[in-house]
C-alpha cells in the first residue's frame, strides 16, 4: 500500500505531481484531486517525487508527512563556484587523528546518505560501518594476522605485493598499509540481482566522500580492502557482508591529521570529446 493521500484543502490541482511522476501512474483530471489507481500501485518507484514537487505540500505517500521535509529555495544549494572549489580541494586522506568521530555525526551522515540515488530507485544497499576505533583496531589485528598466515602458506600471489608487505610493514615498522591508521570505515554492499549494483555502490561512496569532507572529515577509497577480501574471502565475515552481496567497496574515514592549504592543478587531466552529428 502506497498510502498516497492528498490534502484537498491544500491541493491546487496544478498537475505537477502527475507530470513529474517517472512511472506516470498519477492521474489528475480537472478539479478532482490527483490519485493512483490500485492496479498501478505496484509500478510506483517510491521516489517521492510527487511529495517533493507539490508546491503546497498537499501530497503524502508511504506515510511520509510533507511538513517534515526540509524546505528548498533558490539559495538552498551551494553555488557553482563553491562546488568547483570543493571538488578541486577534495583530497584522499591517509593521515588521521587517533580519536573517534562523534557518533551522532556518523549517524547523521548515514541517514543523509540513504537519500542518495540508486538505479531504478532500488535502494537495497547495506551500509556496514565501523564507528569505534577500538573495534577498528581489533579488526586491523585480525586482518593482518590472517594476511601474515596466508603469506607464510604461499596463498598470496606475487602480483599482490602490497598484501605480502602489509604485515611486516605494520609489525616491524608501524606502517599501516591496509587500514591507513583510520579510526572508521564504511562498506557499502548491494544485492547481486539489483538493476545496477556496482554503480550503486560506487555512486553511494562518492556521495559519502563529499558529504563527509563537507563535515570536515577525511576519507580515502579502500581499494586495499577489496584486494584483501577477494584474496582471502573467509575474512568477509569479519565485515558482516551479507552472503548474497557480491558487489561491495569500502571507504576509510576519520578526523584528518593533515590540512591541505590549496587545491591541486589538473583541469586537463581528462580527455574531453564532443559529439558532432
Amino acid at each position: 500500500m502506497l498510502q498516497f493521500t492528498v490534502n484537498a484543502k491544500r491541493c491546487t490541482h496544478c498537475g505537477l505531481c502527475a507530470a513529474d511522476c517517472p512511472a506516470r501512474i498519477i492521474t489528475q483530471e480537472g478539479q478532482v484531486p490527483p490519485f493512483i489507481s490500485p492496479d498501478k500501485e505496484p509500478l510506483c518507484l517510491q521516489c517521492q517525487h510527487c511529495l517533493a514537487v507539490c508546491p503546497t505540500a498537499a501530497i503524502s505517500i508511504l506515510g511520509r508527512n510533507p511538513d517534515n521535509s526540509l524546505p528548498l529555495a533558490s539559495d538552498s544549494f551551494p553555488r557553482f563556484d563553491q562546488m568547483a572549489r570543493f571538488i578541486r580541494g577534495r583530497r584522499s586522506v591517509r593521515q588521521y587523528k587517533d580519536e573517534n568521530v562523534d557518533p551522532a555525526l556518523i549517524d547523521q551522515l548515514l541517514a543523509t546518505l540513504a537519500n542518495g540515488p540508486t538505479g531504478v530507485n532500488n535502494r537495497k544497499l547495506t551500509f556496514t560501518v565501523i564507528d569505534d576505533k577500538a573495534v577498528m583496531q581489533r579488526l586491523r589485528e585480525k586482518v593482518l594476522a590472517a594476511l601474515a598466515a596466508a603469506n607464510k602458506a604461499g596463498r598470496i600471489p606475487e602480483r599482490l605485493k602490497y598484501l605480502q608487505e602489509a604485515p611486516p610493514a605494520y609489525y616491524e615498522h608501524k606502517v599501516d598499509i591496509i587500514f591507513r591508521g583510520a579510526p572508521h570505515a564504511l562498506v557499502v554492499s548491494a544485492l547481486s540481482d539489483a538493476p545496477c549494483p556496482g554503480e550503486d555502490v560506487a555512486l553511494t561512496l562518492a556521495y559519502f566522500e563529499l558529504l563527509a569532507q563537507s563535515a570536515r572529515l577525511g576519507t580515502v577509497w579502500w581499494g586495499m580492502l577489496k584486494m584483501t577480501l577477494e584474496t582471502l574471502p573467509d575474512l568477509k565475515g569479519l565485515f558482516g557482508l551479507p552472503p548474497r552481496h557480491r558487489y561491495y567497496y569500502g571507504m576509510l574515514f576519520g578526523i584528518p591529521a593533515i590540512r591541505y592549504p590549496r587545491t591541486v592543478q589538473r583541469d586537463d587531466a581528462a580527455i574531453v570529446k564532443r559529439v558532432l552529428l
